[in-house]
């Protein structure tokens, strides 16, 4: 988060305004009206850039159970990301897809894409996530000041860290035993000399 972004009120009030349109079901198979995959390349365009037809695959689904609310929440991405201030910024395509398969999907897997846009604190994550992955912290913050509230109000970064917690709990724990372990064979080696 080196460079400065817009004021995050900016960036929450867009997503609180996200237009019907941008809410509707994504097309799935023959359900849906959205075509996602579309939408992404229209963003794409807006930002200057060209998707070649394999990076738009994954935003193209036949599998309504899998797939639906990380759809969803792409387009509610999508319109986010078509912000005047994000269109300035100029991030690259393959930044921006980034955000959308990436970032959306680490969200999508916890939460319903319609919560990014009625509940204040996911629009506030949302914000933050898609500024911090394009190296941009809110204007007003510093890095750290930035990366706190971050954590503390992303449940995606909040498992990331509990998953990096465990991991490090589960290393110690081996090194314990491992330092047990060769406690016991010295000891076992000396009564043996003796």
């Amino acid at each position: 988060m080196d460079n400065i972004g817009p004021n995050l009120e900016i960036l929450t009030h867009c997503l609180a305004e996200t237009p019907r349109e941008f809410m509707q079901e994504p097309r799935i198979g023959n359900r849906g009206a959205v075509y996602v995959a579309a939408l992404v390349n229209d963003l794409l365009k807006l930002h200057g850039a060209r998707a070649p037809a394999v990076a738009l695959m994954r935003f193209q689904s036949m599998d309504i159970a899998a797939d639906r609310n990380r759809l969803a929440l792409t387009m509610i991405a999508a319109w986010l990301l078509a912000e005047p201030w994000f269109v300035a910024a100029g991030p690259t395509q393959q930044d921006l897809l980034k955000v959308l398969d990436e970032v959306v999907s680490e969200l999508a897997a916890a939460t319903p894409a319609h919560q990014f846009v009625a509940d204040p604190d996911r629009r506030e994550e949302l914000a933050r996530l898609a500024l911090a992955r394009l190296n941009y912290r809110p204007a007003g913050e510093t890095p750290a000041q930035a990366s706190d509230r971050l954590a503390s109000i992303s449940g995606a970064e909040r498992r990331r860290l509990l998953t990096a917690s465990r991991a490090a709990e589960e290393r110690a724990r081996a090194i314990r035993e491992a330092l047990i372990r060769k406690a016991a064979e010295e000891s076992a080696d000396k009564w043996s000399r003796e």
